[in-house]
């Protein structure tokens, strides 16, 4: 029986390929899913025509629109404690601790980071037209289930911790060196233009609400347009297409390079047999071998010290062993001069 055509690490390979092309792929589709389903998605502004648009529809949800308009508060808007003159709806403050930790394996310094404390805070706020001149607006309802947070980063600061020789000393024998604090704030700021994709839906008491869509969609909120929503979408699925892409050809190559490690083998098989069977042949219808009785003792095989000499290997020449032995041969090198073997013959006395 043949031995299995896969290495263990092969087969590691050929298993973390196919796992990692298979998760990819599903990103991919996952990507493109969403691309094709904003494509197909009612393109709409705020203007007071939305309740109209609804009524047409026969129904008082839009499942899945991309709307455009500008942020306005619905109640008082949330102001930066760092700039007294910014106002926003959406703000997040994060403080992160930057240090760096010796790599004992790159023998050097690494950069790392952790997030300390970070703060989210919202009200209510709703699109409004972006030409400024229409009555009509649109809530937007639970913004931090969005894909991510369309915020802008208003203000950074990094401060520097300062090290006594004490200090250096613990950080060189710890391993860990504190470089310092970066305190940031990120807001949506009130007059932004902002593209939201989700369901729209018309309450009974006649006001429009932008929300998560009920069956699952991705629900986007994004400073700009949704074309360029849709270009950074596709740019992602054709990454993943790539990377699955390419993790399928490192499979196909480990599966290529086994099936030619098994052709190989099967091929010297088939050339070990053909030599035996050539030899036989040559046995039966040729001159007689060797006599034992006629030979000395020291023409015995090399290898079990039983057998006479009874085989030329080739192209070397060396006249060392049986048959038997040579077809028990670890590797197709001579027992002499280690040199590779092409094909044996029988030695015979004239």
């Amino acid at each position: 029986m043949d031995a299995w055509p896969l290495t263990p690490g092969e087969l590691v390979c050929l298993g973390s390929s196919l796992a990692f092309s298979g998760l990819f792929y599903y990103l991919h589709r996952k990507k493109a899913k969403v691309v094709a389903k904003i494509q197909e998605a009612p393109k709409l502004q705020v203007s007071d025509d939305l309740c109209v648009i609804l009524s047409a529809t026969g129904s008082s949800c839009l499942r899945y629109v991309a709307i455009e308009g500008v942020v306005q508060p619905a109640e008082a808007p949330l102001t930066s404690p760092y700039h007294k003159e910014l106002q926003g709806v959406i703000e997040r403050l994060v403080l992160k601790e930057h240090r760096l930790i010796w790599n004992t394996l790159a023998r050097s310094w690494t950069d790392s980071e952790r997030v300390v404390l970070e703060q989210v805070h919202t009200v209510p706020f709703v699109l409004t037209s972006p030409s400024g001149h229409a009555v009509g607006q649109v809530s937007v309802d639970s913004p931090l289930d969005a894909v991510e947070l369309p915020l802008e980063t208003v203000y950074e600061r990094f401060q520097q911790t300062s090290h006594g020789f004490r200090d250096l000393l613990s950080h060189y024998l710890s391993g860990e060196k504190p470089k310092g604090f970066l305190e940031t704030e990120e807001m949506l700021l009130v007059g932004s233009s902002l593209t939201g994709i989700g369901e729209l839906a018309l309450r009974p008491d006649g006001s429009l609400h932008l929300q998560p869509p009920t069956d699952g969609s991705a629900y986007f909120l994004c400073l700009g347009d949704w074309q360029t929503l849709l270009a950074d979408l596709q740019s992602a699925s054709s990454f993943w297409k790539w990377a699955a892409l390419l993790c399928g050809l490192a499979s196909a190559a480990v599966v290529l390079h086994a099936l030619c490690r098994a052709y190989q083998h099967r091929k010297l098989k088939r050339e070990q047999e053909a030599q035996r069977r050539e030899y036989e042949s040559l046995l039966r219808h040729n001159l007689s071998p060797l006599d034992p009785a006629e030979e000395p003792p020291e023409n015995s095989c090399i290898i079990c010290l039983t057998n006479l000499r009874e085989c030329v290997l080739l192209p070397c020449g060396h006249v060392c062993c049986c048959f038997r032995c040579f077809q028990a041969l670890p590797n197709r090198s001579c027992p002499i001069c280690r040199g590779h073997i092409d094909r044996v013959v029988p030695l015979y006395q004239a």
